[in-house]
């Protein structure tokens, strides 16, 4: 069995435009490792994570590009998200930015009483928001990512946008 993601670009109205990146994530695996590609064909890699670690709850996640060159990592809090999801993402040339749930009542009921909610992250830089991940409602999983930030590696945001649904639950 496999999560498969397919990551569109979209206009200001949302509306999804081309595909740039398709993943699919074996589930169960020991070590953690998704490859962003930029179709079903599987024949061209866009960028990549690994976790550094074997199954962890706070386990660091590399980021790689085509040829395999860091672009940032990310790494769930484990602490801060029994409450409320906090996760930390790095690219080198911009520094740490902070992503949480943005609703605390939200993420609470997510946890006590209603999973099936969407949730909603804001990644904060500098204290603004530098890109945002919004869970939408439909029968499939469906996302919008919104990148205020124009310095981020818009590949290390798709990365990080994939690992939220993938590695959320853990």
């Amino acid at each position: 069995m496999v999560n498969q993601y397919e990551v569109f670009a979209s206009d200001s109205s949302g509306t999804p435009g081309d595909l740039v990146a398709f993943a699919q994530q074996k589930r169960m695996a020991l070590k953690e490792q998704v490859t962003l590609y930029t179709d079903s064909t599987k024949s061209q890699v866009v960028a990549g994570f690994k976790a550094r670690q074997v199954i962890d709850l706070g386990a660091t996640y590399d980021v790689t590009d085509s040829s395999g060159s860091a672009i940032g990592t990310f790494r769930k809090d484990f602490a801060k998200s029994l409450i409320q999801s906090t996760w930390h993402l790095e690219q080198p040339s911009v520094g740490a930015i902070t992503g949480k749930e943005r609703s605390l009542a939200v993420a609470l009921l997510r946890r006590f009483a209603l999973s099936f909610l969407p949730y909603h992250f804001d990644f904060v830089r500098n204290g603004a928001v530098a890109f945002s991940v919004n869970k939408k409602f439909s029968l499939r999983d469906r996302y919008v990512i919104t990148i205020n930030d124009p310095e981020l590696d818009r590949r290390l945001v798709i990365a990080m946008a994939v690992a939220l649904d993938a590695l959320q639950a853990r």
